[in-house]
């Protein structure tokens, strides 16, 4: 057997809902009159009449209920003053994400080259029976001596001491 349900949980029920209706009618009408604009002016016959919409024709108006003026007046010029922060700051970290892309190619660069410069000095120091070459002036390639190898591996030596520091 089902049960139905009772007279007095309707009655609540309807009751509940017919009270929320209310409070949200109030709650419309307490705010509608703060943001209306009340409009008074006198007619051709000298007749004052009120109305929510502004009169036609070119007559004298008053305006009655205004809404307030802006709490602070110089909230349009803030509002573009931080506006134009923010892009500076964007600019700003734009700026630095670039620098340090920059510094990091850099770094890799420099490593990359400190570990060729090391290579050779190692394969100039291991092996005399390794013949090295190099490029003369004239742009011909020429076989290296013990003297050249010698003065190449401390040029590369000092290159690495004053570049290679940290990598």
């Amino acid at each position: 057997m089902s049960r139905l349900p009772s007279l007095r949980s309707i009655g609540r029920a309807a009751a509940a809902r017919v009270a929320i209706a209310a409070i949200c009618a109030a709650l419309a009408a307490a705010a509608a009159p703060a943001g209306a604009v009340l409009y008074k002016w006198v007619d051709a016959n000298g007749r004052v009449t009120y109305s929510d919409q502004p009169p036609p024709g070119n007559v004298k108006v008053e305006q009655i209920n205004a809404p307030p003026p802006p709490a602070d007046p110089n909230a349009v010029k803030d509002l573009a003053n931080k506006e134009l922060e923010l892009q500076k700051k964007k600019m700003l970290r734009a700026e630095d994400d670039t620098k340090a892309n920059k510094a990091r190619v850099d770094s890799n660069m420099r490593r990359q080259e400190c570990q060729r410069a090391r290579g050779q000095a190692l394969a100039l120091a291991q092996d005399s029976q390794i013949v090295f070459y190099t490029t003369n002036a004239k742009g011909e390639r020429t076989a290296m001596d013990d003297a050249a190898k010698f003065m190449e591996r401390q040029r590369l030596d000092y290159w690495i001491k004053e570049n290679c520091q940290n990598n």
